[in-house]
């Protein structure tokens, strides 16, 4: 059972959280009634192992790194919200695959028997153990002269596709009862 806390009460390791254990970056498109009211559209995820938390703005913000060939970007761009969902374990093999197979070809969530759940409108993986919602501040895709050190620029980018940078703030924080110490 997953409980809201506050991000300042987060116990996980960032560094093994998010690159270790991975996790996955989770967004929809958002369409329109007749109306003007938002029906949520097509959710898609994908695998990520890049990204922070932290307080930026003065706000609590976690932030991802997208590359422009991932059907997620384009949904990313289309919308305002996302989550940030930490699965445990037994997941890997789930998590591998999301992060090797495209959401344009194929529904990821039949092929893993992942569990689409929704939070006012933003979608999030049901088997988390710890799902972190953001609203979209900043997108800023990378400048390959910006980069100080230019062996990373060469070694990541041979074929400039420059990840964007989403900074997001953290709108609610939700965990396993059972990690709770």
């Amino acid at each position: 059972m997953l409980k809201t806390i506050k991000p300042e009460l987060l116990t996980d390791n960032a560094f093994k959280m998010i690159g270790k254990d991975w996790m996955l970056i989770t967004a929809c498109t958002k369409k329109y009634d007749s109306e003007g009211n938002i029906i949520t559209g097509r959710p898609n995820t994908m695998t990520a192992s890049w990204g922070g938390v932290g307080v930026l703005w003065n706000k609590n913000v976690a932030t991802v790194y997208i590359r422009p060939s991932r059907y997620t970007k384009e949904i990313i761009d289309q919308t305002d919200t996302f989550s940030l969902s930490i699965l445990p374990e037994k997941f890997k093999t789930a998590l591998d695959y999301c992060g090797s197979h495209s959401g344009r070809d194929e529904d990821k969530f039949q092929k893993t028997k992942l569990d689409v759940q929704y939070m006012n409108g933003t979608p999030w993986i049901g088997q988390s153990r710890l799902v972190i919602f953001c609203q979209k501040l900043y997108a800023q895709e990378f400048d390959p002269y910006c980069f100080a050190d230019e062996k990373l620029c060469k070694q990541n980018y041979r074929k400039d596709d420059f990840h964007t940078m989403y900074i997001g703030e953290i709108t609610k924080v939700m965990v396993e009862t059972r990690d709770m110490k």
